[in-house]
């Protein structure tokens, strides 16, 4: 179950969310199944806010593959198996927690572009790679 987010900024994080989405070579954003969703070609991120009432705010994203395990591992509080697209190897990331943690931006970083290259062109993970 995610925290309680009366106290966090939502929009907030959705702003940072997306724009470190936008700055990827072609990415674009269009909503999907009502939340705001970044594709590049194909989809490699959704916003989540208490989806069906589970009470997490963050998103769902691709992961390579063996990523999900090993942060499912790493860090339970963070990350999360989430529905219809979890068995596929995508991961749920919190960015409101129980314990008050904040995100470390770094990782998030870290994982939208991992989320990326995962579904991306070989061409756009170049154009990346090329900045």
């Amino acid at each position: 179950m995610g925290a309680d987010t009366a106290a966090a900024d939502v929009p907030a994080l959705l702003e940072r969310v997306r724009a470190e989405c936008l700055a990827l070579p072609e990415a674009t954003e269009r909503l999907s199944h009502g939340s705001p969703s970044f594709f590049v070609r194909k989809m490699f991120l959704t916003w989540v806010d208490d989806h069906h009432g589970d009470g997490n705010t963050g998103f769902w994203c691709a992961a390579p593959p063996g990523a999900q395990t090993a942060l499912l591992a790493e860090d339970p509080e963070r990350f999360f198996h989430p529905p219809y697209v979890g068995g596929r190897g995508w991961l749920g990331v919190r960015l409101v927690l129980a314990s008050g943690r904040a995100p470390d931006w770094d990782e998030i970083t870290e994982l939208i572009e991992d989320a990326y290259r995962t579904v991306a062109p070989a061409k756009l993970v170049r154009a990346l790679d090329e900045r």
